[in-house]
């Protein structure tokens, strides 16, 4: 408690640290890919397309990302195998992951890690538990399904 018209003082810096999982997720198959790094960023994600695009040098990916600035630096060099298709601003539901990352934070809700090694285990330990059958499940929408059918993809 403090005199009137006084402000308590004292420094406080909060300390945050993150971890991002990235993923890549193909609705009819239920195949996914998915690395974690420390930043959100151009950089971060470029090394998540080249890590997949030489996993599957042989295929054309049309991979949906959202407008984040990461997914569109003037600096970003997508693999020739790769072609970003940009989803609507603001239409989080229109992209399947959506629903995968919805997924994991039910899954993380309530836990409490003493360190960011911690919760990396914690990742590591679920990514690995992911099935095609739950990613089709999570992912495989009628109307997406639909959709992806009539366009010829």
């Amino acid at each position: 408690m403090t005199r009137r018209k006084l402000s308590p003082t004292g420094e406080v810096q909060w300390q945050f640290l993150y971890r991002w999982l990235y993923g890549i997720v193909e609705p009819l198959s239920g195949e996914h890919f998915m690395l974690e790094f420390s930043h959100l960023d151009s950089w971060c994600f470029e090394g998540v397309l080249q890590a997949f695009a030489q996993m599957h040098p042989e295929e054309l990916h049309l991979i949906q990302v959202d407008n984040a600035k990461a997914h569109s630096a003037q600096t970003l060099t997508v693999p020739d195998n790769v072609i970003l298709l940009f989803q609507p601003p603001y239409c989080p539901e229109l992209n399947p992951i959506e629903r995968v990352w919805q997924q994991l934070k039910r899954w993380l809700q309530w836990r409490h890690f003493d360190s960011i090694s911690d919760l990396q285990e914690s990742l590591s330990r679920w990514v690995p538990r992911l099935t095609p059958q739950q990613m089709q499940s999570l992912t495989q929408w009628g109307w997406l399904v639909d959709g992806l059918c009539v366009a010829g993809i």
